[in-house]
């Protein structure tokens, strides 16, 4: 392993509309993968606030967030894109959210470089961080009828 050991606390955003998810596009330097909007959070900042903010700097839109669906921790010791050894911890912690404004566009001289929309049922077609995965998991939770929903007791 190497020397250096970072972790890092991270917020995302899972943003769904009409069949749609609000995902962003990592650099080249980072893979060029797509993930949900969201990144790093500053020193002193609420994570939900982190969350807003990032899917701003990184879409363009406006996101108000609703619920917390996950909290994932990931341990890196290679580097997806480079190969190299690393010692990475990293917290991610994903909530739910909604579109309130805004006009979609990509990042520029930032971590991603596109912003799309993309259909929920074309996301395995797609190449992704596991954290998509993850927290489309955690919100397709939240989307499912409970026991007993719409169940009157005492009904015939």
């Amino acid at each position: 392993m190497p020397a250096t050991r970072v972790q890092r606390a991270a917020a995302y955003v899972v943003c769904v509309e009409d069949g749609q998810v609000l995902l962003s596009r990592l650099t080249p330097r980072l893979g060029s993968r797509w993930t949900l909007p969201g990144g790093g959070i500053e020193h002193g900042e609420h994570p939900a606030d982190t969350a807003v903010r990032e899917a701003e700097e990184e879409t363009g839109l406006d996101v108000r967030v609703d619920d917390l669906l996950t909290v994932d921790s990931l341990h890196l010791v290679r580097d997806h894109v480079t190969g190299a050894e690393l010692d990475h911890h990293a917290i991610r912690i994903v909530y739910s959210g909604t579109v309130v404004g805004g006009t979609l566009r990509n990042e520029v001289g930032g971590s991603s470089d596109a912003a799309a929309w993309v259909p929920i049922a074309a996301l395995d077609t797609l190449d992704q961080v596991s954290l998509v995965k993850i927290g489309m998991d955690a919100w397709r939770a939240t989307q499912r009828d409970l026991p007993g929903a719409g169940v009157v007791e005492g009904a015939g």
